[in-house]
C-alpha cells in the first residue's frame, strides 16, 4: 500500500502552546490586577463608572483588539446620564507650548461659547495630529460644532469621547503597573506666555 502525504498546509502549523505571548506586558498586568486598580486606571481613560466597570469586568482581555472592541461596545452603550458623567471628568484641550496670545484668545471665546451651549466641555481626538495644527483643527472643530442643536452634538461628542478613551487605552495596555497612580492620559503641555505675543 502507498504511503500517504498531507500536502502542506498555508500558514502557520504551530501548536498553540508553542506559540509565544504577543499579548503586551502592561495588558496581562491590566488582567491579573485588582479590579479596583483596573477601575480606578480606566476612569482615567473615560470619566462613566458604567464603562469602567463594563470594561473591568469583561477581562481577562487575549489582545489590545479584544480590550479596545469591549471598550467601544462599552461606550457605544452609554446613555446620557453616562456621558454627561463621563464628559464632567474631562478638561480643555491643552494648547502647545508657544501658542500666541491671539490663539488662546480665540480659543478661549470659543471653548466658552460652547460650554454654554452645551453644558460641558469641548472634547475631540488629535492623536494623529501634529501638534503645530492642534490649535487650528480645534477652534475650527468648535465652530463648526457650535451650529449643531443640542440633540445633534451629543452623538457627535460621544464618538470624540470614544475616541480619546481608545487612544488612552492603547497607552494604559502598553504602561500598566497596576502599581501607583495611573497615567494613561498625555500630560498637557506646559503653556508659557511668552513676552509681546
Amino acid at each position: 500500500m502507498p504511503s500517504h502525504r498531507l500536502p502542506p498546509l498555508p500558514g502557520s502549523t504551530t501548536l498553540p502552546a508553542q506559540r509565544r505571548s504577543t499579548t503586551p506586558a502592561g495588558l496581562e498586568r491590566f488582567n491579573a490586577a485588582p479590579a479596583d486598580d483596573v477601575r480606578r486606571a480606566l476612569l482615567a481613560c473615560c470619566g462613566s463608572l458604567r464603562w469602567a466597570c463594563r470594561v473591568t469586568d469583561h477581562r481577562p482581555y487575549p489582545d489590545l483588539d479584544a480590550l479596545l472592541a469591549a471598550a467601544d461596545e462599552a461606550a457605544y452603550d452609554l446613555g446620557p446620564a453616562d456621558l454627561a458623567e463621563a464628559l464632567s471628568g474631562e478638561s480643555l484641550t491643552a494648547l502647545p507650548a508657544g501658542a500666541y496670545s491671539a490663539a488662546r484668545t480665540a480659543l478661549s471665546a470659543a471653548h466658552a461659547a460652547y460650554e454654554s451651549r452645551f453644558g460641558h466641555v469641548f472634547v475631540i481626538y488629535l492623536d494623529d495630529v501634529s501638534p503645530a495644527e492642534a490649535a487650528d483643527r480645534v477652534l475650527a472643530a468648535i465652530r463648526s460644532r457650535l451650529a449643531n442643536d443640542p440633540e445633534d452634538e451629543r452623538p457627535l461628542a460621544a464618538d470624540e469621547l470614544r475616541r480619546l478613551a481608545r487612544g488612552r487605552l492603547v497607552r494604559l495596555a502598553r504602561d500598566f503597573s497596576g502599581t501607583g497612580p495611573p497615567s494613561p492620559r498625555p500630560a498637557p503641555a506646559r503653556v508659557e506666555h511668552p513676552p509681546g505675543r
